[in-house]
Parts: C-alpha cells; sequence; structure tokens
C-alpha cells in the first residue's frame, strides 16, 4: 500500500493506518535527509577512512576531561553510524579524562561526515573538580584527515632523514607484550613538527606501520590548509584551543545548549548530543559549506 493510499484511507479515522501512515512518512524523511547529506560529500577522499584526533586545550583537568568527553561523544556518533574504530593512541593523566587521543574510524562516508567536526569545541559547566562550584571553561581540539593506504596515489613525500623515531613501553591495555616491550612508536615529521604515535598493536613493526599511515594523513591535511589559507578560506583552519576561537559551545550552566557558531544551528538537550546525537550539526555544516561554495 503506497503512502497516498493510506492517507486516503486514513480519512475514516482508522487509528492504525494513520500510524502506519505516521511511521512510513517518518521513515521517508530520514531517507530523503541521507540522501540529501550524501550528495554533499562530493569532494576529494570524502568516502574515505577517517582519522579522527582530540587534544586537550587550556584548562587543565577541566580541559582533559572535556577531551575524554568528546571522546565518548564520537564514538557513541560512530556506533549510531555504524563505523567501526579503533583507538590507535590515547595519553591519559593522573587526573580525570585525556590529554590527547587518536582514534581510526572505518567507514564509508566517515571522513565526509566527520570533517565537519573538525575546530576547537568549547565546555561551559560546574567544575567537578572546583570545591567552591565555580562555572569553567574548558577547550579542546579535534583534527580529522582521511587515512590514505599505501596504494592510495597521494603527491606527498616523506623523506627518512626528516624522521624522528622514538621506541617506548605502551602504557594501558593492549595484551601480554604491554609494558614489556618496547612496542609503541612516536614519529615525529622535523620539518613540520608533526608528531603522531601508536602503542595500540602487538608489535613495533605494526605500530610503525599505522603511525606512518596517520603522519601520510595529517601532511595531507596540513597541505589542505595551506592551500586553503591562500584563497582566504577559513574552512578547516587550525586554531588555539583557547576563548573565541571555538566552532561550538556546549553550555550546561546557567542552562543547556549546545550552538554550532558556523551555522548557528542549536540544540537544548545537551545529553543527548554528548551520547552521539550530533547528526544535525553535521548536516547543518554541510549544507553551508556547499552554499558558500556555490556562490
Amino acid at each position: 500500500m503506497t503512502l497516498e493510499e493510506i492517507l486516503n484511507d486514513s480519512e475514516s479515522e482508522d487509528s492504525e493506518l494513520e500510524s502506519e501512515f505516521n511511521h512510513r512518512a517518518n521513515e521517508l524523511r530520514k531517507e530523503i535527509e541521507h540522501t540529501s547529506l550524501l550528495l554533499l560529500l562530493n569532494e576529494p577522499y570524502d568516502s574515505s577512512n577517517a582519522i579522527l584526533m582530540i587534544h586537550a586545550g587550556s584548562g587543565g583537568l577541566d580541559s582533559q576531561d572535556w577531551a575524554g568527553m568528546l571522546l565518548r561523544m564520537y564514538l557513541r556518533y560512530c556506533e549510531r553510524e555504524g563505523f567501526k574504530t579503533n583507538i590507535i593512541e590515547a595519553m591519559t593523566d593522573e587526573g580525570e579524562g585525556i590529554k590527547s587521543a587518536t582514534v581510526l574510524v572505518e567507514g564509508l562516508n566517515s571522513y565526509g561526515f566527520l570533517k565537519a567536526e573538525r575546530g576547537v569545541h568549547r565546555l561551559v559547566r560546574i567544575s567537578p573538580f572546583d570545591s567552591n562550584h565555580r562555572r569553567h571553561t574548558s577547550f579542546a581540539s579535534v583534527l580529522v584527515s582521511p587515512e590514505f593506504a599505501d596504494s592510495d596515489s597521494l603527491d606527498i613525500e616523506i623523506k627518512s632523514e626528516d624522521l624522528k623515531v622514538d621506541t617506548f613501553r605502551a602504557s594501558g591495555a593492549g595484551g601480554q607484550y604491554v609494558n614489556r616491550t618496547d612496542s609503541a612508536v612516536r614519529i615525529t615529521h622535523i620539518p613540520t613538527g608533526i608528531v603522531v604515535t601508536c602503542q595500540n598493536e602487538r608489535s613495533q613493526h605494526m605500530n610503525r606501520q599505522v603511525a606512518m599511515h596517520v603522519l601520510k594523513s595529517r601532511l595531507y591535511e596540513l597541505a589542505l590548509q595551506e592551500r586553503q589559507n591562500e584563497l582566504a578560506s577559513v574552512i578547516g583552519d587550525k586554531k588555539e584551543s583557547t576563548w573565541g576561537s571555538q566552532i561550538r559551545s556546549y553550555v550546561l550552566h546557567p542552562y543547556t545548549l549546545v550552538k554550532d557558531h558556523r551555522t548557528n544551528y542549536e540544540k537544548g538537550n545537551i545529553q543527548a548530543v554528548l551520547d552521539g546525537d550530533i547528526n544535525d550539526f553535521i548536516m547543518e555544516y554541510l549544507r553551508q559549506r556547499a552554499k558558500n561554495e556555490s556562490i
């Protein structure tokens, strides 16, 4: 039965038909929205896997806790979307949260979606670490790059003499070899100062291989930013994680609101957002980006 037939029959005040119509209409609306979003993913590597990096900004323990909350939010989002996640590296402190984390997100269009999250995220709340219960502002930055396989043709040259490779003992969960062998790898790209770390794999060789994939993606992202800067574009710029540079604010006190400052789109249900409900923010960003590029 078509939607039109259901609608005509529902005039007889059949509650079951009305419920079926609302359900089918809602499913159709979701399908149209999803298709519309896919049409906005027309840039190179949008269909690729994504490498998501989170760094705590200024704010001490509050910012580290905030970075941990963002990591949880993105892991929940990826679970909702059916993306597979692998935490390549997570640097923790003696306190709460994380200093930094790198996550490989595998799934069709995961980079195209998650690139909308690139920038500084700001949290305003009553600090759980302040005995005086004062309001604190915390920052964390999010970087997103496409993942490149060895077979990808990418004009980025990485010279061995430009690399400083350090090995160390991995910390945290990871199997019987953790803290027994120097399996973790840290690679510093000397010309740019980019540092990537991988400690999730069992062997030093595998960690080095994954770290080189991440470095290649970071260098691509840097080249992309430089080209955009030449065109006077602010899209994709990496900003300092401090006041005034945020792309989105999450306010828990004195009211609850999440607002994206690029699109002015906002939601009052902050808990749903922190549980991974960020699709609407991504869609609004991609729509506005496409609109601006068409002008």
